[in-house]
């Protein structure tokens, strides 16, 4: 089968960096499912895994981590689908990526596809929506309720793909004054159309963009990238008690700072349940299958920024290069090989 990867990290301007080869038909466990790969979304884990990671004893190495695809066939022990079931998932960071024709993923992480949305619509979804959801339900423990609880979610990079449909969820769903950073003007005329109540600048001290449109501190922050850069603005932003989750990678942060005013820190990382198969993994299903519902019924929309063509890896290398270059807005996707 075709299959985009690397051998060695490499500079995405090098064209060894990500390359089209030819790789067995990967074989289902128990609880897998063999999904055709129809369409796939690229993520900021894919530049840093690639940058990153060097694949073992000269080995391709395959990124890829939202699907969109039809069931071809199922292991011997699943219960959620069956073949020909469109279905869409972010897959597993200890199993190849789904940057091939065909690609194996367990059933417990593992949506039924939107029914009003096509497979490139559809790919832009899991990982971002995962953890948009994980951040805000289950890390930040927001009730989903439209009733206002005087609360206030300050999200840093609200125009990026996690950004997108976190805007759109907490604005949907909760009661939350959604407050959303960014910082050119398009991507800013994006946020606002995702539904935040306002949208500020995070090249300005956040402090002083606050306070220009009216608010003093806010209960809750989503800090998705550059947290360490905004880590002392982000503090002097939250009000007493209030919480700090972040999906970044920042070198090191002085949670001591945290103290003074009983801050608490969450980290979201949507591939914990899968990484140690957690009891609850099946979490993940239901909550893409939630999406999925949401999705249907237009309360959710898809962020799809840009469609890059064919799976390929002149074409995957051209999208590694516009996230790398932190330019991107919404979710880059690519459809059939």
């Amino acid at each position: 089968m075709k299959a985009i990867a690397y051998y060695q990290s490499l500079a995405i301007d090098n064209p060894e960096s990500l390359q089209d080869i030819e790789l067995p038909e990967p074989t289902p466990g128990p609880r897998d499912l063999l999904v055709e790969v129809r369409a796939i979304s690229v993520n900021p884990v894919d530049t840093k895994i690639r940058q990153n990671v060097q694949p073992e004893n000269g080995q391709a190495k395959v990124l890829g981590w939202d699907v969109a695809g039809v069931v071809k066939v199922v292991g011997s022990d699943v219960s959620l689908f069956e073949v020909g079931d469109k279905v869409f998932y972010a897959g597993a960071l200890n199993r190849a990526g789904g940057n091939s024709e065909r690609h194996v993923v367990d059933e417990r992480i593992v949506g039924h596809m939107p029914k009003n949305l096509s497979f490139t619509q559809s790919a832009a979804l899991p990982l971002t929506a995962i953890t948009a959801w994980e951040l805000l339900f289950e890390r930040l423990q927001i009730a989903q309720n439209k009733t206002d609880q005087q609360q206030s979610l300050l999200i840093v990079g609200a125009a990026g793909g996690v950004g997108s449909i976190l805007t759109q969820l907490a604005r949907q769903l909760t009661g939350l004054t959604v407050i959303g950073t960014a910082s050119r003007p398009e991507t800013q005329a994006w946020v606002r159309e995702l539904g935040a109540h306002h949208v500020i600048d995070h090249s300005q001290p956040l402090s002083a963009e606050l306070k220009r449109i009216g608010i003093g501190q806010v209960t809750h922050v989503a800090s998705l990238t550059q947290t360490d850069q905004h880590f002392d603005q982000l503090i002097e932003a939250l009000a007493p008690q209030g919480k700090l989750a972040l999906i970044d990678d920042p070198k090191a942060l002085d949670v001591v700072k945290l103290k003074r005013k009983s801050l608490s820190l969450h980290w979201e990382f949507m591939y914990t349940r899968s990484l140690f198969e957690t009891a609850d993994m099946l979490e993940q299903h239901k909550l893409l299958n939630r999406v999925a519902e949401l999705i249907d019924s237009g309360i959710l929309k898809t962020t799809v920024g840009e469609h890059f063509g064919s799976i390929n890896a002149s074409n995957l290398r051209r999208a590694h290069a516009l996230l790398e270059s932190g330019k991107a807005k919404g979710k880059i996707v690519l459809e059939s090989f």
